[in-house]
């Protein structure tokens, strides 16, 4: 099912350039600390809201343009004539754990100090933008495949228990569903941050997100799944492995999660999105993510400042547009899956 699906996203022009994208987001966040010249937490405040660097080349190598300061309170920098720092490639830098396990120093560039380069500018205290939008890309993008996991388990658990069992255990689990969805959202989430957030260290906060944001999503996907799964439930091929005295959870992982695959797949790529959004979200309002850590969603917090606007700013609002690329992305790609696995496309087709 999953090669097939692979193969037919591969022959549609926008399933590929969904996955072209998505496949360079998640290499890079993957390889983010590589890629990052710093450490999300470096300061250097004599380099406040320091405009993107030009990049020039002399004797065929890579410089960056100096900049010196002009007027702190207007953040005004003027290049200095005929000044540039060389950059060098694989250099190395402060020390950092790759994917938290191995000690490492290299960077893939770094420019010759005591300079810095800020591709991306750097923020009101000097942190480059872009090492801080590919650490918070860890964050932002993760959030979505680990809740996500979370929810369409649950949620297959759940509904699947219901739909097969039927009778009161339907009945009870159903209830808890309406119970669950009833519950405004918005609320809940704050009220479950509050509840949690003094029980946790700034840096397990992206545990509790993750966390708060699956036990709200997983209602929905369950009374979906439990009406799939009554359906499947008089099928012959199910009943066929009950009378060969098959246990209810065998044929709940053998029989109907084959079944219900393309559903719970399309189902995660439209939902990936909105757990995107609301990290960002709840970081946005100050109740997410919280310093040292970093993410989308808390670096637009800190850019919403009325000087970014009025001094044009602008590049501290790119994990905005980082945002809205993921999400849209994310969207195109599983509007293309679910026209692949909807029988009404396919009848079109032939």
């Amino acid at each position: 099912m999953l090669k097939y699906l692979f193969k037919e996203i591969l022959h549609r022009p926008l399933g590929l350039a969904c996955l072209l994208v998505l496949g360079v987001l998640y290499v890079t966040t993957i390889f983010s600390q590589f890629l990052a010249p710093y450490l999300p937490t470096d300061q250097d405040l004599q380099k406040a809201y320091h405009p993107p660097a030009r990049i020039v080349f002399q004797d065929w190598r890579p410089h960056v343009q100096v900049y010196e300061q002009i007027d702190p309170s207007a953040a005004t920098y003027k290049a200095v004539p005929g000044e540039t720092a060389r950059i060098h490639f694989f250099a190395p830098g402060e020390e950092y754990l790759f994917w938290g396990l191995i000690p490492a120093k290299m960077r893939l560039f770094q420019a010759e100090e005591p300079h810095r380069i800020y591709l991306l500018g750097s923020d009101g205290t000097g942190r480059d933008v872009f090492s801080r939008l590919l650490y918070g890309a860890q964050v932002s993008l993760s959030i979505g495949f680990i809740g996500i996991c979370i929810t369409m388990t649950l949620g297959f658990l759940v509904g699947g228990v219901a739909g097969y069992f039927g009778g009161q255990v339907d009945f009870l689990t159903m209830r808890l569903v309406e119970f669950v969805i009833a519950v405004p959202s918005l609320y809940l989430l704050i009220a479950l941050r509050g509840a949690l957030a003094e029980h946790f260290a700034p840096e397990q906060m992206y545990l509790v997100i993750v966390i708060i944001l699956s036990l709200i999503g997983w209602a929905g996907a369950a009374r979906i799944i439990r009406g799939m799964a009554l359906s499947l439930r008089q099928r012959p091929f199910v009943l066929a492995a009950e009378v060969m005295g098959q246990s209810s959870f065998k044929i709940l992982f053998r029989h109907f999660l084959p079944n219900l695959a393309s559903y719970l797949l399309v189902a995660a790529t439209l939902s990936i999105p909105a757990y995107i959004l609301a990290e960002a979200s709840l970081s946005f309002l100050g109740l997410g993510i919280q310093e040292p850590g970093t993410s989308w969603g808390l670096m637009l917090q800190q850019a919403q400042e009325l000087k970014v606007f009025t001094l044009n700013l602008w590049w501290l609002l790119t994990p905005g547009a980082a945002v809205f690329i993921t999400v849209i992305t994310f969207n195109m790609l599983g509007d293309v899956l679910r026209d692949i696995v909807d029988p009404r496309q396919q009848m079109v087709k032939r």
